[in-house]
């Protein structure tokens, strides 16, 4: 294994300093404006659904990190260019999709991860 896959694979940080990235992430989210209800659709997880994708660069690589959420639950999406597929979990519960997409924004951050895009997903 690498030294980039050992920083990208360990454990979690301590949850204080997690949150502190995740507000700073959100907070720069919210600036642009693209949390507006104007994105979202009817689908799979009861009623209006939120779609918010990261784009992540270091060094020479990108990676992805998506959350899908709805009323009635959530599915974050991980595609890491060092792995052969991507990874996707699903949640019955919408806050801990949002939970579990921030920590692991806030890792990446926290192992040398820059955030290239953090928004809606964009069309065309």
């Amino acid at each position: 294994m690498t030294d980039e896959q050992d920083e990208f694979d360990e454990e979690l940080i301590d949850d204080a300093e997690l949150i502190d990235d995740a507000d700073e992430a959100d907070d720069a989210y919210d600036a642009d404006g693209d949390d507006d209800d104007d994105d979202e659709s009817e689908g799979a997880f009861g009623g209006p659904v939120e779609v918010r994708t990261a784009v992540l660069r270091k060094q020479e690589m990108l990676a992805l990190l998506s959350v899908k959420t709805g009323a009635e639950g959530g599915v974050m999406v991980h595609v890491d260019p060092r792995q052969p597929l991507p990874a996707a979990q699903t949640y019955d519960d919408p806050r801990a999709a949002l939970h579990w997409f921030r920590r692991s924004l806030a890792t990446s951050l926290q192992n040398g991860w820059q955030v290239v895009y953090d928004g809606a997903p964009l069309d065309g």
